[in-house]
């Protein structure tokens, strides 16, 4: 089984960032494409970014405000987010599958997705 455990958000005010981490424990040994997720209460879970199992494919659905990146070595998956609005406000998932393809992702419907940490908080108010 593979456990993933989110860290890093908090408070930040408009126009700020923050580096969310999702460290990845137990099997890891499969590859897995990651996704990063959020949710506000009363609203669809949507997909914000994902990366592919070899790093190489990525899809980005918050535009050149947030990246992702993977750590394989460290087991760490990470989504910085800059310039941050209180729209962003929401709790953040990650969540994981064992990749098919090693070189895409999809981000689009989170059926694939098997893993899931339990969620961070993630509040941009001034």
């Amino acid at each position: 089984q593979l456990q993933l455990v989110e860290s890093g958000g908090g408070l930040v005010q408009p126009g700020g960032s923050l580096n969310l981490s999702c460290i990845l424990s137990g099997n890891t040994g499969d590859s897995y494409a990651i996704g990063w997720f959020r949710q506000v209460p009363g609203t669809e879970r949507e997909g914000v970014s994902c990366v592919s199992a070899n790093g190489r494919g990525r899809v980005d659905f918050v535009k050149d405000r947030f990246t992702i990146s993977r750590d394989n070595a460290k087991k760490t998956v990470y989504l910085q987010m800059n310039n941050l609005t209180p729209e962003d406000t929401a709790v953040y998932y990650c969540a994981a599958y064992i990749a098919v393809v090693q070189s895409s992702c999809v981000i689009t419907s989170s059926v694939a997705y098997d893993y899931w940490g339990r969620g961070i908080q993630v509040t941009v108010s001034s």
